[in-house]
């Protein structure tokens, strides 16, 4: 798909982004009282964001976890991974297809928080683990701030799976699916609003930015 037509696309999911903005925050406010949740996810935040900006920043860890989204969308759609290189200077992919999710899925697919995610949904499977759940919240935003905090640092720089699919795209897909990750996750782990509640907020804001837009223009 040509740049200009997905720079047109970009343009026409603005409202998209902020409708799914205004509903995260109706989303984070309605579970603000969720102690439990919020006060060891915040925790495991702070933890990470005091690591990062005082030690050397763990480039091999992020890059493994970059080169590895790409493979696993890769296979999501039904694509093979060929070969793959991992160093702390940076690295690459080859795959036999490609689109723009497996090209922008590392900085909007936080791995090491699916990792965390997915070991506790075994474990507690298994092991009821439920006894250790306040660990997994701290965990869970350990990661995810690792996600956030890296992948900031290395968008700062000129990155090819970005300039591959245009400036504006990639912001507006990267944005809409960290925002999505966090409007459809919260609900789960605070358990203070329904999926369903979510993205009825999303879709209301939606048409309500449009309605506005309609009315200017």
């Amino acid at each position: 798909m040509p740049k200009w037509i997905k720079f047109i696309i970009a343009i026409l999911l603005l409202p998209v982004c902020a409708g799914a903005a205004r509903a995260l925050w109706r989303v984070l406010c309605a579970s603000g009282k969720a102690d439990v949740v919020w006060v060891p996810l915040l925790a495991g935040a702070a933890c990470w964001v005091v690591i990062f900006l005082l030690l050397p920043k763990p480039m091999w860890l992020y890059v493994f976890g970059h080169e590895l989204t790409h493979a696993l969308w890769t296979w999501l759609f039904g694509g093979q991974v060929k070969k793959m290189k991992v160093s702390s200077a940076g690295g690459h992919v080859v795959v036999s297809k490609t689109n723009f999710f497996i090209s922008l899925a590392p900085y909007f697919f936080p791995f090491y928080a699916a990792l965390v995610i997915a070991v506790f949904a075994i474990g507690h499977l298994f092991w009821d683990w439920w006894r250790y759940l306040v660990w997994f919240h701290l965990f869970v935003g350990a990661a995810y701030a690792f996600h956030v905090t890296l992948t900031w640092h290395v968008l700062k720089t000129r990155q090819s799976d970005v300039t591959s699919q245009g400036w504006l795209f990639s912001a507006v897909i990267i944005f809409l699916g960290n925002v999505s990750g966090l409007l459809f996750g919260l609900p789960f782990l605070t358990a203070k609003v329904s999926l369903l509640n979510a993205l009825g907020w999303w879709l209301e804001s939606l048409g309500q930015i449009l309605n506005w837009l309609a009315q200017r223009f």
